[in-house]
Order: C-alpha cells, then structure tokens, then sequence
C-alpha cells in the first residue's frame, strides 16, 4: 500500500485527504466513493505523497468507470 493525497480538480489543495491504497487509481476511486453520492461525475488529483507525483482522474460514480482528465 501506498500513500496518496487526494483533492477535487476544483478545490484547493489543502482540502485533500490522505488516502492509503495500491495505486493512483484505487486512491481516485476510493476517494469519490468516500466523499460523493450515485450518480455523479467527479475530477480529482492524486498526488503520491512519498514521489510527489501527480495523476488526474475523472471519475463516473454509476459506473465506477475512471479514465484520466482531458
């Protein structure tokens, strides 16, 4: 497991939340599920807290479907 930090595309990085999982996207996906109701879709970063990189996810809540942000 590693450690992520997680926030909305459009909301400041210092809201994110620290979420331990195996990847970028399980993080973006258990992130959305902890923080947002069925039917909606949501943009969030990822940021691997201990390489510091970043990933974008765009994420359908129906489906669970996760591709990255265009």
């Amino acid at each position: 497991m590693a450690r992520f930090a997680v926030h909305e595309t459009d909301a400041p990085q210092t809201r994110s939340r620290l979420v331990d999982e195996k990847n970028f996207e399980a993080a973006a996906l258990q992130f959305a599920e902890d923080h947002h109701g069925d039917g909606e879709v949501v943009s969030v970063i990822v940021e691997d807290c201990e390489s510091g990189e970043r990933q974008c996810f765009r994420i359908d809540l129906d489906t669970g479907e996760a591709g990255p942000c265009a």
